[in-house]
């Protein structure tokens, strides 16, 4: 498997980068927390998962091996599939979801957008206990820029929200801060959704 890859960051967005390893262009499905650790850099390092399935090779990146960690625990759960897992990212910090998942708080695990009361408990009855061992995270850092309510409203329809109502809500949380990040844009409009 690809455990990661090192190279020059060709294009960025809150969803996805294309890191060229070697003349070869690879596209790596990232989480909002990644999207902000990333430094403004053109060479970076991600570490990876590989999924293979039959119609698709994909690969996630991560900015920390950590984060990668939670995401493979999280798809092991019946019920979390790789998109979940990469919402549940962006939409906590890796940290938090550790946390909750630690402490038994299935209504923060619940609050994530695709994530049913039965399932916030499978997720907390299965990774408990291997939670306990990760290790701490860092805070996220977030950072700005010019085109946050774009940025977000593409990130959303990645992820597979409908347009109109992603909109909507991205223009609700704007006109209420001007000066919301793109994280935080879509952090609060996942939670509205």
């Amino acid at each position: 498997m690809i455990a990661h890859l090192q190279g020059k960051l060709v294009e960025k967005s809150p969803t996805q980068l294309v890191i060229d390893c070697g003349g070869v262009g690879y596209d790596v499905h990232i989480s909002l927390h990644t999207y902000s650790m990333l430094p403004n850099t053109d060479f970076i390092k991600v570490f990876t998962h590989l999924q293979i399935k039959e119609d698709a090779h994909t690969i996630f990146g991560f900015f920390e091996k950590s984060e990668r960690e939670i995401f493979k625990l999280l798809i092991s759960v019946s019920g979390i599939g790789a998109g979940i897992a990469r919402t549940m990212l962006s939409s906590l910090e890796p940290k938090q979801i550790t946390n909750a998942i630690a402490s038994g708080d299935v209504g923060t695990i619940q609050s994530i957008k695709g994530i049913g009361s039965k399932t916030a408990q499978r997720v907390i009855l299965d990774l408990k206990d291997k939670m306990l061992k990760l290790y701490d995270l860092d805070e996220v850092s977030i950072s700005q820029s010019n085109t946050n309510r774009d940025e977000a409203l593409s990130a959303l329809e990645v992820l597979g929200f409908v347009k109109k109502a992603s909109e909507k809500v991205i223009d609700r949380i704007v006109k209420q801060d001007p000066d919301a990040s793109v994280e935080s844009i879509i952090k609060q409009a996942l939670k509205s959704l």
